[in-house]
């Protein structure tokens, strides 16, 4: 397994460690619920240097990216950042990912650690452009520290106003006496926050001076199964549980990502998706009877007929009770309607509701 540079801090601080996307990741430290109300109520700590980084930069790198995802590039300025997905040509998605825009002719695309040099080879089996691709992330250091008091937290450590940079924008300046450090606006947690990227020779010392800066906000480190729980109650999608390469973006419910202004690859196809409507779709609920919703349990009607099948779920540490995301057909995903989830072969109550659910 690959290690991240925080790998030994995870250790000293007791972390569980497995194996994800080929990375030894801390999955928990001191408990999923405790690190999950941290964040939503306070400040955590996550590393998330698994996660990948490629640089597109060139004359032509605003045409490559506009061909390779389903957001409109051109409505990027720099400092700013959009979320998108890049689409394969049979209809799915090959990975759900956030684009930076350094400068007119650079960017930064950063994807999922599984799909890194998936990514790679589409990206530059399609580039016919004037723009060179690099794969950085294995020089790169990512820290999230989320929750509402992550901004108290971090202010301590640079003179960049970071109640400035708001949802969705990024800076490059000096942070915790460390020069050239990207600092976003972005997270996975929906509680608020920050993700910082730095070199790898910096991390250990980011991660040491964020966490003393915020040990009067009461900041935990957090590992996957928090930022899992946490992503859950806000509805946001992962990939390989929620999309994959046989899911459409329409069907994901990320048509607000999928702008039919400009060409991108198999973009008629979606269009016409998006015009005669679709047979399945990826809905929220909330489990009403006793049971925990699984990856690819059953989604039954009343007379016990498969509709669909869950794609993620969990037990809310916010809300205290389970809940689920997973593809229904369409004629069943109304918000309110009745569904039983197979666990164990015994149909269990649920309600479709809207997202996020907290």
């Amino acid at each position: 397994m690959k290690k991240t540079a925080l790998n030994t801090i995870h250790h000293i601080l007791g972390g569980k460690m497995v194996e994800f996307a080929g990375y030894e990741m801390p999955v928990q430290y001191t408990g999923v619920n405790h690190e999950h109300e941290a964040v939503r109520n306070g400040v955590g700590i996550f590393d998330v240097s698994h996660m990948g980084e490629i640089l597109i930069h060139g004359k032509e790198a605003l045409d490559l990216i506009q061909k390779m995802t389903t957001n409109d590039v051109s409505k990027l300025s720099p400092g700013k950042v959009q979320y998108s997905c890049m689409p394969n040509d049979r209809g799915g998605i090959i990975d759900d990912l956030l684009v930076y825009m350094i400068t007119g002719n650079e960017y930064l695309l950063v994807v999922n650690a599984s799909n890194i040099r998936k990514d790679l080879d589409w990206i530059r089996r399609h580039n016919s452009f004037d723009a060179e691709v690099t794969n950085i992330s294995d020089g790169i250091s990512l820290i999230a520290v989320q929750g509402p008091k992550a901004i108290h937290t971090l202010q301590k450590l640079t003179d960049i106003n970071l109640k400035k940079l708001e949802y969705y924008t990024f800076t490059i300046g000096e942070f915790a006496h460390i020069p050239n450090v990207l600092i976003s606006a972005t997270g996975y947690t929906g509680a608020g926050g920050f993700e910082i990227y730095v070199e790898n020779k910096y991390a250990e010392h980011l991660w040491d001076t964020v966490f003393q800066a915020g040990k009067d906000e009461g900041i935990v480190p957090a590992g996957l199964a928090a930022r899992d729980t946490l992503r859950l109650e806000m509805g946001f999608c992962l990939y390989g549980n929620d999309i994959n390469e046989g899911t459409s973006p329409i069907e994901a419910g990320l048509g607000w990502i999928t702008k039919f202004t400009k060409d991108f690859v198999n973009s008629d196809f979606f269009k016409t998706q998006k015009e005669i409507g679709v047979a399945r779709k990826l809905v929220g609920f909330e489990m009403t009877g006793k049971g925990i919703p699984r990856h690819d349990y059953e989604i039954w009607n009343e007379n016990k007929e498969i509709i669909g099948v869950v794609t993620s779920g969990t037990r809310s540490p916010t809300l205290k009770k389970a809940i689920g995301m997973g593809y229904v057909s369409t004629n069943n995903s109304s918000i309110g309607g009745e569904i039983f989830i197979n666990i164990r072969n015994k149909p269990v109550r649920a309600v479709i509701a809207r997202t996020p659910f907290v």
